[in-house]
């Protein structure tokens, strides 16, 4: 395999690597995503993008576990969307019904819902190349943060399997893939984020 890597660029090109011999070369100790042929090496991400992450997995873990609704993941997991299409989300989430899709070492097929937070490396992929992505292979909801911008943003299949932004209602974003997960946006802008306790005792979530 003939492959070029640069340890300062975000991609490493190889137009002889298969989708085999990526899922052989890409351990756990490497982030990377796979569009037919080409791999993409993510940089270490911001302190405030991990920050984010983890605020949010935090609250939908525990809508999820409290409802028995099926599996939160990231943000380290690989998604095989289809043959020759690997991607990382920050944050996804599996319903129950579809247990069987996490294997593993990866989640093969469309997560229910994805979260993405956009980083100054991954804003075209973020806003474009995912969107259609996720479109295409039927994730039901696809959530982007832009940190940059201040924007939440959040897409919902209709019945022609295409997305449609969903505008939020009182300041309150709404998921109806992940029943009782909602949120406001301008949480996510805070410095420091909000407690997490006091969040989920506003989401109803704790006593």
């Amino acid at each position: 395999m003939e492959a070029v890597m640069e340890l300062q660029s975000v991609t490493v090109t190889s137009a002889a690597m298969t989708e085999e011999e990526f899922e052989a070369w890409c351990d756990e100790d490497v982030k990377a995503e796979y569009v037919d042929g080409e791999v993409i090496v993510h940089s270490p991400v911001s302190t405030r993008h991990s920050d984010i992450v983890l605020f949010l997995a935090g609250l939908m873990r525990l809508i999820v576990q409290q409802r028995d609704l099926g599996r939160v993941l990231g943000p380290e997991v690989q998604v095989r969307l289809r043959p020759g299409l690997r991607r990382v989300p920050d944050l996804l989430f599996v319903a129950k019904e579809q247990a069987d899709r996490i294997q593993p070492t990866l989640v093969e097929g469309a997560p229910d819902l994805i979260v993405e937070v956009v980083s100054p490396d991954s804003v075209e992929r973020d806003w474009r190349e995912k969107y259609l992505e996720y479109q295409t292979a039927g994730v039901g909801e696809y959530w982007v943060v832009d940190l940059e911008y201040q924007r939440l943003a959040v897409y919902r299949l209709d019945e022609q399997s295409r997305y449609q932004a969903v505008p939020a209602e009182e300041g309150v974003h709404r998921s109806q893939v992940l029943p009782g997960f909602w949120l406001r946006a301008e949480w996510l802008w805070q410095e420091p984020l909000p407690n997490e306790l006091d969040v989920a005792r506003e989401m109803g979530l704790l006593s």
